[in-house]
């Protein structure tokens, strides 16, 4: 049986899920045995509670224990209809080509707000109680276990995060580390436990943009003590994610642009960002975490908001910043689909470019309103556009170390866990279709057939004009030559076929 349709959603808002009281006393020992330690005397304890009730429980049922695949059929929307995990696409499984993952700071840290209202939502578990500790931690802690909690019920491995999100600032910069370290110990301590012994991090990052500090940027800023605060910063969340087992590290430079160029050195602000970018990778080649080594550095491109110009504004002028200061062998590119249609490119073209120069790294899968001129954030849906990005994903031999993370959260109406889960099942299934499209475009080949046959002229192999141009054995003296002699007279511009085109990649949606 599937979970409940759009008309008992009503009361599955108001059930919870069945707690460890409900099994037997062994089996209730054995869930909460698994688990560390949890949350604090605020928390009613660890373990087991009074009446056997496992203290772990706190994400909210939602009227399933699990959402799980049933098939395109299928009208629940607590299902997946087309996320079928372990089916097999171009011999991978489908979670190793998306490798999805939760992002903490939408899910449990969203409000609702905007710069015109105020919060809409807090959720029950992430609020202060009564015993819980004046740093705030006990309540991070919550957060981590729900995040956890609801992962299962997703189905999924891969959690990101920010550091600030997942824990408390201090009143020092000591206090903030000691706080992240205490919530990161949780969350490993977690990921060793029994039941959750198989999520691990997707990556983290330093969230270098939202304190008053970093108001004139984080490594852009023009006083030293302020990148040195970030270059802390960067370390601490580093670490973090090595002890989270992440497999990639991402910066985004949220503030690291200007708001005019009358006040501003650009040349000192870019050298002074590759500084920074060339610590992070310094320090990572030379980690204590041997498998922190392997992972993969990523940089985030958005043109604008909060800053007027960002200066990694999109794929190619990140690639190109990279290349000039020798990086580029160091980081790859994080592409978020929301921000491409701010920098007037479409998610297509970002990840494509992005794999042409051999950085793709992974994908920040969201999408904008074409009627609103900012980061809206939403979860994507548009089969169209997942299917371009599943094109990119299989021609990319996937995106490993890296995934895809839901950097999407609730429209400011949605309040209840309830839309937080099905908007999570609606992102999942539109990826897990588009890559399903993807295959049959690939697999019919009518669009590479196309494309071939449009290029046919540059075969490299033979002896075509085309073929000795690209390999460099004419010039412009010879190809002058040439055409004075007659031998470009009569040119016909073929047909781009762009209907044609667009008519094979709708058979495949």
């Amino acid at each position: 049986m599937g979970g409940p349709g759009p008309g008992r959603m009503a009361s599955a808002r108001r059930a919870r899920r069945p707690r460890a009281s409900a099994l037997s006393s062994l089996a209730a020992v054995a869930l909460c045995a698994s688990l560390p330690p949890a949350l604090g005397a605020g928390a009613a304890g660890a373990g087991l509670a009074t009446g056997g009730e496992c203290a772990a429980e706190i994400f909210p049922s939602v009227g399933v224990d699990r959402v799980r695949f049933e098939g395109p059929s299928s009208r629940s929307a607590l299902a997946y209809r087309f996320y079928d995990a372990d089916r097999v696409v171009r011999g991978r499984r489908m979670r190793d080509w998306l490798r999805p993952a939760l992002a903490f700071w939408h899910t449990q840290r969203g409000t609702g707000a905007d710069p015109f209202g105020q919060d809409t939502r807090s959720w029950e578990w992430g609020a202060p109680r009564e015993g819980d500790d004046q740093r705030g931690v006990d309540a991070a802690k919550r957060r981590v276990l729900a995040h956890f909690e609801l992962m299962e019920l997703l189905g999924l491995d891969l959690w990101c995060f920010h550091d600030r999100d997942i824990a408390p600032v201090g009143a020092t910069f000591a206090e903030t580390v000691d706080n992240l370290r205490e919530v990161v110990d949780y969350a490993a301590s977690l990921q060793r436990s029994e039941r959750f012994n198989h999520v691990r991090v997707l990556w983290g990052t330093a969230q270098l943009f939202a304190e008053p500090h970093y108001m004139n940027g984080a490594a852009t800023s023009p006083q030293p003590e302020v990148f040195a605060r970030a270059a802390a910063q960067v370390k601490e969340a580093m670490d973090a994610t090595a002890a989270l087992n992440g497999t990639a590290y991402v910066f985004w430079g949220g503030r690291e642009g200007y708001q005019t160029l009358l006040n501003t050195d650009v040349a000192l602000e870019l050298d002074n960002q590759a500084a920074l970018l060339r610590m992070a990778a310094a320090y990572k080649d030379g980690h204590a975490s041997e498998r922190f080594r392997d992972a993969q550095l990523l940089i985030e491109p958005k043109p604008q908001e909060p800053t007027k110009h960002q200066y990694d504004w999109d794929t190619a002028t990140t690639v190109g910043f990279l290349r000039k200061h020798g990086l580029e062998g160091s980081y790859k590119i994080n592409v978020e689909c929301n921000h491409a249609t701010l920098s007037g490119h479409s998610c297509f073209h970002e990840t494509e470019l992005a794999r042409l120069e051999g950085m793709l790294g992974n994908v920040d899968a969201n999408q904008g309103d074409p009627q609103v001129g900012w980061d809206t954030d939403e979860f994507l849906t548009d089969v169209t556009t997942a299917t371009l990005l599943g094109l990119s994903i299989l021609r990319n031999d996937g995106l490993y170390p890296g995934g895809i993370n839901f950097d999407a959260k609730l429209r400011r109406e949605s309040t209840t866990p309830l839309d937080l889960v099905i908007a999570h099942v609606s992102g999942l299934d539109a990826l897990a279709r588009g890559l399903l499209a993807a295959d049959a475009l690939l697999e019919e080949g009518h669009l590479d057939s196309l494309v071939r046959e449009r290029y046919a002229g540059w075969n490299a192999d033979g002896g075509s004009l085309g073929a000795r141009i690209r390999r460099g054995e004419e010039s412009l003296e010879s190809l002058a030559e040439m055409a004075l002699a007659g031998g470009a007279d009569g040119i016909e511009a073929q047909s781009s076929r762009q209907e044609l085109a667009e008519r094979y990649l709708s058979y495949a949606l």
